[in-house]
């Protein structure tokens, strides 16, 4: 069986460096790469097992931030898709809940793909993705998507379906309510691309529009903030999984009638069966990005943008406008 010290004496290099180019710990170069993988293959040298990061390790990092406006459920649902995927090929999962985790993907940290989420439309964490000797797949689309590997549920496509939706019904002044503040402020992808496309469609419908961030706390005054606008929002559509349970309360609290007085829809992971809505496909994007990074690792992918399209499902939450508040 061949060892370690085989491999380094064939390749003309140390068996430190062997080590380093079939697990991608520390930057080696092309060359040297290709030398080792060329001495391992012909000895049919097999790393032994050993903890994470040794060898060729097996271990899909996922850049998971917690930080203000991501809603953790959410999260921990992609998170389990990934897992469920990796582990059905083999693969191990680190999880990164700081900024500083993904610096050390290019230096110290065990894993040899990276799944980003949380993505910004201008991300300040493109060019250190783009440098990493590793393969990285994106889950959100920021605005310059050159050179990496993204999918997402198309967001655009999401916002406009939506407000189509509520057209078709005569509904003629619409509302989305609840982008968590901070993921606005950030410029979170997901959040922009939805009210880009929520603004088109209505503008092209010729519907009077508004937009409302707002956190769970803030249900009872975004409630009264929707009631008293004039023209008064026949309907709501709420991208918010922490805030459409509490200002679906907030609203019956204030004798407003779900649909018969106000349409509601919901753009989002965990919305209740009695709400029409956009599920986001949780389970398919987490799969979907490992099966990118693991085709990325054989050389079989290259760069490439995947949006999954939208998918109403119609659960009597809305009515004709015709019907609503006077």
């Amino acid at each position: 069986m061949a060892r370690i010290t085989d491999v380094a004496r064939r390749a003309g290099v140390s068996p430190s460096t062997v080590s380093y180019a079939l697990s991608g710990k520390r930057p080696i170069s092309a060359e040297t790469r290709r030398r080792v993988e060329e001495a391992a293959r012909e000895l049919g040298y097999r790393p032994q097992q050993g903890p994470p990061g040794y060898g060729t390790s097996k271990v899909l990092a996922v850049a998971a931030p917690l930080r203000g406006g991501v809603h953790l459920p959410a999260l921990m649902r992609l998170t389990q898709s990934v897992v469920t995927a990796a582990r059905a090929h083999g693969h191990d999962v680190l999880l990164l809940t700081h900024e500083e985790g993904l610096a050390r993907c290019g230096t110290t940290a065990p894993a040899d793909a990276v799944l980003v989420t949380d993505v910004g439309l201008h991300d300040p964490r493109l060019p250190l993705l783009r440098s990493l000797r590793r393969p990285v797949v994106l889950i959100g689309l920021p605005a310059d998507a050159h050179g990496l590997t993204c999918v997402d549920l198309d967001y655009r496509a999401a916002g406009e379906v939506c407000v189509e939706h509520l057209a078709r019904l005569g509904h003629r002044a619409v509302a989305l309510a609840g982008p968590p503040p901070e993921a606005c402020l950030r410029g979170t992808a997901s959040v922009r691309r939805l009210v880009e496309g929520f603004t088109a469609a209505a503008d092209r419908h010729r519907l009077a529009s508004s937009v409302h961030p707002a956190e769970r706390s803030e249900a009872p005054t975004l409630a009264d903030r929707v009631l008293r606008a004039r023209p008064a929002p026949t309907a709501v559509i709420v991208q918010n999984d922490a805030l459409l349970v509490p200002l679906l309360t907030a609203f019956r609290q204030r004798g407003v009638r779900v649909p018969e007085d106000l349409s509601v829809l919901a753009v989002g992971t965990d919305v209740p069966g009695t709400v029409s809505a956009v599920v986001v496909p949780t389970a398919r994007l987490g799969s979907l990005g490992v099966e990118l990074l693991l085709r990325a690792r054989t050389g079989t992918g290259g760069a490439e943008t995947t949006l999954l399209p939208p998918r109403l499902t119609e659960r009597g939450s809305t009515a004709p406008g015709s019907t609503g508040r006077a």
